[in-house]
């Protein structure tokens, strides 16, 4: 029998996790931070200024460079995404399942935004915006 913490341990067994300060370097050269929290979740906690924000259940489809719901920032595989949810534990999930989408530099940051604003790390009050694939029009919908 599989329990989470299998799946979490696996996941993160093959991942390259990133602490706070050191994910923002990364972005800071050139990745890509995504913020998969849900929009009552960054309006509670806030939010980090410049990420890519796509909630956890539309994440596979925006970021494959092959969806034809992928943004615009999904250019290629070898876009170094790096994920960011509360804590964590999410991100590691949903950090593992891009790169079994072959996007194999996606990782995630260790302690989540909660470790990103105790780092002293760029945040802002959460404004409950939606994500920005969800407002342009004629975008495919997916993963509801």
């Amino acid at each position: 029998m599989t329990t989470i913490a299998d799946v979490l341990a696996a996941a993160r067994a093959r991942l390259n996790r990133l602490e706070a300060a050191e994910a923002a370097r990364v972005v800071a050269e050139g990745g890509k931070l995504v913020d998969i929290r849900p929009g009552w979740q960054r309006v509670a906690e806030g939010e980090v200024p410049g990420a890519v924000v796509i909630e956890r259940n539309h994440l596979e489809w925006r970021l494959d460079p092959t969806s034809e719901a992928r943004i615009p920032e999904a250019t290629d595989h070898d876009v170094a995404w790096v994920v960011l949810c509360s804590e964590g534990y999410t991100s590691s999930l949903a950090a593992a399942a891009l790169q079994d989408l072959g996007i194999h530099r996606a990782t995630d940051v260790v302690g989540g935004f909660r470790a990103w604003q105790e780092a002293g790390l760029p945040s802002a009050p959460g404004t409950g915006e939606p994500p920005d694939y969800a407002l342009r029009a004629g975008e495919h919908s997916v993963g509801s």
